[in-house]
């Protein structure tokens, strides 16, 4: 994966040179068709910005493991009304209010991942300025306070927390290395398309130019009484449907050369000519290690644990909830005077203590049911992670079988190829001296093209196999390493 990222500068040359050629054919090998698909298309951007949220989540995530610094405050208030005031006898008058107020705190606060509880330290001041003929300032102060807050027998969230979030980043990166393969496996659908689209015009235009051929040298004898009138009108036929073969041929090229440059990012003037890969690697794979690697790299892994994760902490924090005592405690000191000054003096006089708990009682049974919803869930959480393993592993299984005798498929289809292509030659040169009638030309034909398109379509299904088990262990066997990437450079982008 690191190479996708090494060679950027090489492909971005790459892609420069197509668009400026504009109409120019360029050759394009299959290596070319995945690293473009992993670099520029839409479908790349996608699993990006999917990374990007992960990242982003996480190292939010990781800021609430920090102090956090707040201030709040009210600048200014300012208030010119009538206030109702109880006199000492019980009675109540009317007071005009004519005053100007200020408030302004600073709080740190802190969570505690050991307990689950949380501190914050906090200072204030409020000034006050009555306004008016007896006009006088006032200052109230708390310079320092302390208040914290803890949950007896509840569930602690950040402890959950500490062990889940890691596990969903994971996650997320392995879901991108996968996405990015994932564009490889379409990238290799499309490329092979084309080709297979572009051998299917090839093999129509020489079959038109080998029946035209046939033909001009069928009259000539028939002229000399070699072959009968039917023979001749066989290949006449052979001759126009050879045509509509071209024409067909090259509609479906270029659908196909409009769908891989499109899913490429490419220039629609951009003419692509695909290159028949030279060889695949010769490789066995073996089912146990597959899994094995499937198992260390694959997201599913890691998504199977933060279900798991997910399911207890949700029966944790009912079970919590049902028998949770919160425990606050505050203390602190304050002063008042009318100077700025005096009013953070004499403190100790002025303290500020507080220590309460909130304890559940009578529920009905409400937090009781909660746990059995939260148990019953996660059971049913459980059963569905032992179906999708089973699924999972059947799926790599069958993976590897197939890749294992898709090698063996393929060098058939090759060398039957080679044998049909060899047949075809030979049964012109035979037709030509007579030897054979124009049905066994038409069969030797036919042949070489099912030949031609078979090995092709065993081409495509060796990679596509390959490349799917690379999907899903994160794996370069080919290689024998790891698929990773620089994640902070890439969400950094």
């Amino acid at each position: 994966m690191k190479n996708v990222y090494i060679t950027i500068v090489i492909l971005s040359c790459f892609v420069y040179g197509i668009k400026a050629s504009q109409s120019d054919t360029t050759k394009l090998t299959l290596k070319d068709a995945i690293n473009f698909a992993q670099l520029q298309s839409v479908d790349a951007a996608v699993a990006l910005n999917e990374l990007k949220t992960a990242y982003w989540q996480y190292r939010t995530h990781q800021a609430d493991q920090l102090p956090e610094i707040n201030f709040t405050g009210t600048l200014p208030s300012y208030s010119k009304q009538y206030t109702r005031y109880m006199n000492s006898d019980g009675t109540y008058t009317y007071l005009r209010d004519n005053s100007l107020e200020m408030k302004g705190g600073f709080s740190i606060d802190q969570n505690i991942p050991l307990t689950g509880g949380k501190i914050s330290l906090n200072s204030t001041l409020d000034f006050n300025r009555q306004l008016g003929h007896n006009a006088y300032n006032a200052f109230m102060s708390i310079p320092f306070g302390i208040t914290f807050t803890q949950p007896i027998f509840g569930v602690n969230d950040q402890k959950w927390k500490r062990r889940i979030e890691p596990v969903r980043y994971q996650e997320a990166k392995s879901a991108y290395i996968e996405s990015v393969e994932g564009l490889t496996i379409t990238a290799i659908k499309y490329f092979f398309n084309l080709l297979l689209a572009q051998s299917k015009l090839a093999t129509a235009k020489q079959n038109l130019l080998n029946a035209d051929k046939l033909y001009e040298i069928a009259e000539a004898k028939r002229k000399i009484g070699q072959i009968s009138e039917n023979e001749l009108m066989q290949l006449k036929l052979s001759s126009l449907q050879a045509k509509g073969k071209v024409t067909e041929a090259q509609s479906s090229f270029n659908a196909n050369m409009f769908q891989l440059r499109a899913f490429l990012g490419l220039n629609e003037q951009v003419i692509l000519d695909p290159v028949v890969p030279e060889s695949a690697p010769d490789l066995r794979m073996n089912y146990s290690k597959v899994l094995e690697r499937a198992e260390e790299n694959n997201s599913f892994a890691k998504n199977i644990l933060r279900r798991q994760l997910e399911a207890d902490y949700s029966v944790a924090t009912a079970k919590g909830n049902r028998r949770s005592i919160n425990l606050y405690a505050s203390f602190g000191y304050s002063g008042k005077d009318q100077t700025f000054n005096s009013a953070y003096r004499n403190l100790k006089d002025n303290n500020i203590v507080e220590i309460g708990v909130s304890v559940p009682l009578l529920d009905w049974g409400k937090r009781k049911g909660k746990v059995k919803v939260a148990e019953s869930n996660r059971d049913v959480v459980l059963s569905k992670i032992k179906q999708e393993q089973l699924s999972f592993d059947q799926d790599i299984f069958l993976l590897v079988e197939n890749f294992n005798n898709q090698a063996a498929q393929l060098q058939i289809a090759e060398e039957a190829d080679q044998i049909a292509q060899k047949r075809y030659k030979t049964s012109i040169e035979t037709f030509m001296i007579g030897k054979i009638n124009i049905l066994d030309l038409n069969d030797a034909q036919q042949s070489k093209d099912d030949a031609r398109q078979k090995h092709i379509e065993e081409l495509y299904y060796y990679w596509s196999y390959f490349y799917n088990i690379r999907s899903v262990t994160l794996y370069d066997f080919e290689h024998d390493r790891t698929l990773d990437a620089e994640f902070d450079e890439i969400v950094r982008k």
